[in-house]
């Protein structure tokens, strides 16, 4: 630690690869795809090691990572708010069935949170993942507890309808496949 602040490569380095999965994960959950959670990634660890001398030893160093990464994904997520200045917004179509999300393996469940809509996905993980609540939420994003409460009862209604989705197409293809 005291050689990553006192800006030594190799130490940084060796940073980076201990806590990097960790933090790839978080990204995942925030971003599209894979190249906008690595440039999340990339983000996060120039800003940690910034910002290094004011971790304050209190906690784990990588809480405080996680805690950095998922502020540099909000701040990523209201640029893109401002510069698209709209959230879109799903249908009350599917069941509220949330048991089948926990049927999914891991990268299933990123696979299928990357397709919800920017808004719905930041709630979501904010709210389900991260553990914050909707006021809390409200807060971080400027927005009304309604609405966080709203995207996230949608992220999940779309998260079912799309995991309902792939099991049809998979009912499809064993059908053919006779």
């Amino acid at each position: 630690m005291k050689a990553c602040l006192k800006q030594k490569r190799q130490a940084q380095q060796e940073l980076y690869l201990r806590f990097s999965y960790m933090m790839k994960g978080v990204c995942l959950r925030y971003s599209k795809n894979e190249a906008e959670a690595e440039d999340l990634l990339q983000d996060s660890f120039i800003k940690a090691f910034d910002k290094l001398e004011s971790f304050s030893h209190k906690g784990p160093l990588g809480a405080w990572l996680r805690k950095l990464t998922v502020n540099t994904a909000l701040a990523h997520y209201r640029t893109s708010k401002i510069n698209n200045q709209s959230l879109t917004l799903m249908t009350d179509e599917a069941d509220d069935r949330i048991d089948a999300i926990q049927k999914l393996e891991l990268d299933d469940l990123v696979s299928k949170i990357q397709q919800l809509p920017t808004g719905f996905r930041t709630v979501f993980n904010l709210y389900a993942i991260e553990g914050y609540t909707h006021k809390e939420i409200g807060e971080l994003l400027s927005i009304s507890n309604g609405t966080s409460k709203s995207q996230y009862s949608r992220a999940k209604k779309l998260l079912v309808k799309l995991i309902e989705d792939e099991k049809q197409m998979e009912l499809k293809n064993l059908k053919y496949a006779k």
